[in-house]
């Protein structure tokens, strides 16, 4: 699987990059903010609202620390998607929030 750093992620948003970022936090955690222009999928609706991602694209994912991302990750990757865990998840994230 492969890997960003939070650093790394917030780098490539600063540089005004194109990022498809998937935040599969829960609702109450996402209320304390999330990266600008983030899609929010919580990781349990994750299975049945993977028809709203397009394939064609590369998809960064976040969660709090980076575990539920990585298994985010793992899951996309076995239906066909091209994904990126971010590590350290938001709890390393020092970017803007919104």
């Amino acid at each position: 699987m492969k890997q960003f750093t939070a650093k790394e992620v917030e780098t490539l948003f600063n540089e005004g990059k194109k990022l498809n970022i998937v935040d599969v936090r829960e609702v109450d955690e996402v209320v304390a903010g999330k990266i600008p222009g983030a899609i929010h999928i919580p990781l349990g609706l994750l299975e049945f609202r993977m028809h709203e991602l397009d394939k064609s694209n590369e998809y960064i994912m976040v969660c709090r620390s980076g575990g539920r991302s990585g298994h985010a990750s793992q899951f996309l990757e076995t239906h066909g998607f091209t994904v990126i865990n971010m590590t350290g998840g938001m709890l390393a994230w020092e970017g803007e929030t919104e």
